[in-house]
């Protein structure tokens, strides 16, 4: 077996690098590989996948209708303290991919992914019987960070499952429970809070998790190479000299040298954010795209229930328009980005991380108009002016579309253009989950001084910094960048 080559920090990348430009091995052509899968049991993985990373997004938002209920139940006045109680979930789902990311490098993502979920049933449990508010925001934090494994590890196992041309559609499945489960969490929480005691919003929410572990712990299989490779050389007798090229997969033994590549490893993600320009403004942008989503959430009460009268399941409902701009943008920038990607790879005559970067500059434009509005005025303009309450979904809705369409290509932009994927997406993780959690925090008191219109005009102006010039100096300029970061792959076939 040919000598694993090293990473220039130290470490030695995931045995899948032949993705990334390694020496083709027999790795490549065995029907064990991941890659080479049939398509059945690809979609089976990226189905229970995709179902993991749906029920986490709920979990984070499904009291957001009832913040007022809350507020009641445990005689809190203090608006920060109600806001915290809802975004404190993204605190450690913010800290948390650090942790799960070198776990799943170190011992594989199924049984990350099945632990992790089963931790997100228990604290939820925990906060359905939380005698004070102060037990439930610690139930409500914990419960964040086993919630923030799915979203590390998704992108991970994409790539294990997939090449880079074909791998759209399949993190459009992962990309779409981030943005659909926000709006699914809400309905459900509403309807729930409107017939039943606060108690039940969080055990039902703990039963549809215990579902995603029913329907995953028989089907989700091992999907991390160098993992299923330690299996066949013990397997094959050729277990020492696989250990002597991967120390940190070995068991029960060197647990100094496992802590020193667990260190290193859990601080990849804060030096890739900083040593690499463009992983700090694509995570910066994604960071704001994923704050204003959260931001729009706790103004929903706000908003549908003082402008338009709205109960506790209306609110819920509200909610619909951004599930349905994430569902469009799914089906349609999935196939449009596949599409784009191979146009543009036929074209140059080689597969490029910045072919997908037209998706995400098309993407960029949604955002702000949803936010703003043109011609007419939506979300924050359309509540300011007392337009009809459809005006405000519609803005979601396009919004969600716009956020998806530039999410789905960021995401596979870092797969492809970093040796450590999982690494790489927990850098955009960490960042985008610790950016929301503050911003809920100062919403009412940003939107009580500006207002609706004028604080979303602000907002989207901020989305239009962010989000159109860089990426098309990425395109343009990408691939130099990468050629002079270490922890880029300069190129990839």
């Amino acid at each position: 077996m040919a000598k694993a080559s090293t990473d220039s920090d130290g470490s030695t990348p995931p045995l899948f690098a032949s993705e990334k430009g390694a020496v083709a091995s027999a790795w490549d052509v065995d029907q064990r590989n991941p890659w080479n899968w049939s398509l059945k049991r690809k979609w089976t993985a990226t189905g229970v996948v995709g179902l993991y990373t749906l029920v986490a997004p709920m979990s984070s938002v499904i009291m957001a209708p009832a913040l007022d209920l809350i507020a009641l139940e445990y005689g809190v006045r203090n608006s920060t303290i109600i806001g915290m109680s809802l975004s404190i979930f993204l605190l450690l789902f913010a800290i948390g991919p650090l942790i799960w990311a070198p776990l799943t490098e170190m011992y594989g993502r199924t049984s990350s992914l099945h632990v992790a979920n089963i931790g997100l049933v228990a604290f939820n449990l925990g906060c359905a019987f939380s005698p004070n508010i102060n037990v439930l925001i610690a139930m409500r934090l914990f419960a964040g960070f086993f919630g923030s494994a799915s979203m590390t590890i998704a992108a991970g196992t994409i790539s294990d499952l997939f090449s880079p041309a074909d791998r759209a559609s399949a993190m459009a499945i992962c990309a779409l429970g981030p943005l659909f489960g926000p709006a699914v969490g809400p309905i459900v929480g509403g309807f729930v809070a409107k017939s039943y005691p606060i108690k039940w919003i969080f055990i039902v929410m703990a039963l549809i998790a215990a579902g995603a572990s029913v329907v995953g712990l028989p089907l989700l299989r091992e999907t991390y190479s160098p993992v299923l490779r330690k299996r066949l050389a013990i397997q094959d007798g050729t277990l020492q000299e696989f250990l002597e090229e991967h120390p940190e997969l070995a068991s029960g033994s060197n647990w100094s040298l496992k802590a020193e590549i667990f260190w290193k490893n859990i601080t990849r993600p804060t030096v890739l954010l900083f040593q690499s320009l463009i992983l700090f403004m694509l995570s910066s942008y994604m960071a704001f795209l994923y704050a204003l989503n959260y931001l729009m959430f706790s103004t929903f009460p706000l908003i549908f229930k003082e402008h338009y009268g709205f109960d506790t399941g209306g609110i819920g409902l509200s909610y619909l328009g951004v599930g349905v701009g994430s569902v469009i943008a799914a089906v349609t920038s999935s196939r449009f980005g596949d599409r784009l990607y191979q146009h543009l790879s036929t074209r140059d005559g080689e597969q490029k991380p910045e072919h997908r970067i037209p998706a995400l500059i098309i993407g960029s434009f949604f955002c702000p108009v949803g936010l703003l509005q043109v011609p007419s005025t939506w979300y924050g303009w359309s509540v300011h002016t007392e337009t009809h309450w459809i005006m405000p979904i519609i803005g979601t809705g396009i919004f969600a579309f716009g956020m998806m369409t530039a999410w789905l290509p960021i995401q596979l932009y870092v797969v492809d253009a970093f040796v450590f994927a999982a690494s790489a997406s927990s850098t955009l993780a960490f960042f985008r989950s610790l950016v929301a959690f503050a911003f809920p925090l100062f919403a009412r008191q940003m939107f009580d001084k500006l207002g609706l219109g004028p604080g979303n005009s602000l907002l989207a102006g901020l989305a239009i910094v962010l989000g159109i010039p860089f990426p098309i100096w990425l395109y343009f300029h990408g691939e130099q960048m990468r050629k002079r970061n270490k922890h880029s792959i300069s190129r990839f076939t």
